[in-house]
């Protein structure tokens, strides 16, 4: 009798699985922010399951090696998935409890992606009244669609909330952006003279959102709207670029967003990653010894307990031990005779070698850095080309080789990705070390920029 007319209990267990056609990797990881939370194999049909028993509502992502996409989760919710790794997020598709919000904002981050071209290529030459109207309508058309699906679906306040900050956050980006898009656009010395309410909606702005701190429009607009502020705010002090109108003062720049992100921002993982953003843009940035060590006091001062310590630590550590003259790291690599060899030693007596960098997944950038590389082969024989592939199995290595015809001799593994990347310091793709007689000539060269040739792939 007590049981009688008692509603059925809601489980408290959530589930996420699904399919993945053409894997590329073993297994699915789930990830809270920068926390994996649980992970699963992929099964004979490509399967997967993640049974979570306890879990806190708000935004995640998925990792399928080497690709990733957000997944919005609550408790209880029986979500699945569906995507084939050939065109990942264009194929991704929800279903079950949870999925309206998912494929919601899965469009958004499609949408996105299109928009940004129409607006860089288009609407960035308009004048900033013309320009605000037309991004404020593709803006509330989204949210339309948004309260439409809120009133027939009626999905949580926190699941509103941040499917509108995509939206809303992604329309302000483009409007912290329109001063320097525009003048890049109309070869504009100086920086076009704004209307007074351009910038209000930063009154709205919140800089301390903990449910927001991993959605990716929102720390987008972070940084940029942190560096507009501080651009603005010390153009007079810093030394301006009389041909191109930008800052040439990089110390006193990014010591201002570091002065910025601490009186702003006081969320901790929000302020540690936007301090840890600065940092890594500075120190990859070669300025003067005396200012590298200038920047690291700062940003000691301000973000002495942040989590990324280690890894500012680490990058200064490479940069300098990059700088010329240095010997070339002791890193070990594979040849494709299947023996070991130390980096230093790959360099022959008297000859500057050229090391560059590529990885199995991105395929489309291995196209472009060997099509870069016979050019270069071509216009500068007196220099030897070794690429260096990470993150990619053996077998698939030894394959890829013969497939895109590199010569197999000028080709090596490493095994480490980590210890590659950050004792290299290999943030750009088309990054490359130059050496001679195991020592370093220039720890910093780019493939398409370090060198003269008719014609660059990109």
């Amino acid at each position: 009798m007590c049981s009688c007319g008692a509603e059925e209990s809601q489980s408290s267990t959530t589930y996420l699985g699904g399919e993945i056609v053409n894997p590329t990797s073993e297994q699915v990881v789930l990830f809270k922010g920068e926390i994996p939370i649980d992970s699963a194999l992929l099964d004979a049909d490509n399967r997967f399951e993640i049974r979570l028993d306890s879990l806190d509502n708000g935004l995640y992502h998925f990792f399928h090696k080497p690709e990733m996409q957000y997944v919005y989760l609550e408790r209880g919710d029986s979500l699945q998935l569906r995507l084939n790794t050939v065109a990942f997020d264009e194929s991704l598709v929800f279903s079950g409890s949870g999925e309206v919000i998912n494929n919601f904002q899965l469009e958004v981050f499609l949408d996105a992606e299109k928009e940004e071209q129409l607006i860089r290529e288009d609407f960035i030459h308009l004048e900033p009244d013309a320009f605000s109207n037309k991004i404020d309508s593709l803006s509330e058309r989204k949210l339309a669609q948004l309260n439409e699906l809120r009133s027939e679906e009626g999905f949580s306040e926190d699941a509103y909330h941040m499917a509108r900050a995509s939206i809303v956050y992604k329309n302000w980006f483009y409007k912290e952006s329109y001063p320097f898009w525009h003048r890049r656009a109309t070869d504009d010395k100086t920086l076009h003279n704004l209307p007074e309410d351009f910038y209000a909606y930063r009154n709205e702005v919140s800089y301390s959102d903990p449910r927001l701190t991993y959605l990716k429009p929102y720390y987008d607009f972070m940084k940029f709207h942190i560096g507009n502020l501080a651009y603005m705010g010390c153009k007079k002090a810093c030394e301006v670029d009389e041909g191109t109108g930008k800052l040439t003062g990089k110390l006193h720049f990014n010591r201002h967003q570091l002065e910025l992100i601490d009186s702003l921002v006081h969320q901790e993982t929000l302020r540690d990653n936007l301090f840890r953003g600065v940092a890594i843009e500075y120190l990859l940035k070669h300025d003067t010894e005396e200012n590298f060590q200038a920047f690291l006091e700062e940003f000691h001062k301000r973000s002495g307990n942040n989590r990324h310590l280690d890894e500012i630590n680490r990058l200064s550590e490479g940069i300098h031990n990059l700088r010329p003259n240095h010997p070339l790291p002791r890193l070990q690599v594979l040849g494709a005779d299947g023996e070991k060899y130390w980096l230093r030693d790959i360099p022959a007596a008297g000859q500057q070698t050229v090391f560059y960098f590529w990885s199995g997944p991105e395929q489309r950038h291995l196209r472009n850095i060997s099509r870069r590389v016979r050019q270069l082969e071509e216009h500068h024989p007196d220099y030897r080309f070794v690429g260096i592939c990470m993150q990619t199995e053996e077998a698939q290595w030894k394959n890829l080789v013969a497939t895109y015809s590199l010569t197999p001799e000028d080709q090596f593994l490493a095994d480490n990705f980590k210890e590659f990347a950050h004792t290299l310091v290999v943030f750009n793709p088309y990054k490359s070390v130059i050496a001679k007689d195991g020592l370093i000539v220039d720890g910093f060269a780019n493939l398409n920029t370090s060198f003269r040739t008719q014609s660059n792939p990109e």
